[in-house]
């Protein structure tokens, strides 16, 4: 696989932190310091959600309802988060919203390699015992990880806005 250069830094083009909303406790975490570092960097904030197709699939209005679901899911989620952004005053990030269907690593890495403003993924690590979460364990397990094309930050989903501050 051709890996893409970044071109983030360049002329005409910003840097872009690409953040996987799933409602999962964790995301507060992760989208709390992926806006702390748009803030300082002059970037924006990708959203994306991912509809994973079901094993009914077979049967077209089954899918279809799941994917029309799935959808206003979405855009409640994204909501939901700008409004936890503006609370937190980051009012002035800039947002994408995409909403896209497949598996999740793979539709990551296609966004990734759709959009060359993309230089960090931000993923927030479930506080469980059973593990840092479906997501993050898929990407570590696959072998994905080590050959994806951008950095992975990874944010302990324990943390507060109040610590994700103070790190920078």
């Amino acid at each position: 696989m051709t890996v893409q250069k970044r071109r983030s830094f360049e002329a005409d083009h910003f840097r872009k932190f690409l953040l996987v909303i799933d409602g999962k406790p964790e995301v507060d975490s992760a989208l709390y310091y992926a806006a702390n570092r748009m803030q300082r960097s002059q970037g924006s904030l990708v959203m994306l959600y991912i509809i994973v197709p079901q094993d009914f699939q077979h049967w077209i209005n089954v899918r279809q309802q799941h994917v029309e679901e799935e959808t206003a899911k979405a855009k409640a989620l994204f909501r939901l988060m700008r409004r936890k952004l503006n609370l937190a005053g980051y009012e002035n990030i800039a947002c994408e919203e995409i909403i896209r269907e497949g598996t999740e690593v793979d539709e990551i890495r296609k966004l990734i390699d759709e959009d060359e403003d993309i230089a960090v993924l931000v993923l927030g690590a479930a506080s469980e015992a059973a593990g840092p979460g479906p997501l993050v364990s898929s990407l570590a397990t696959s072998g994905a990880m080590g050959s994806f094309p951008i950095p992975i930050t990874i944010v302990p989903g324990t943390l507060a806005l109040e610590d994700v501050r103070s790190l920078d």
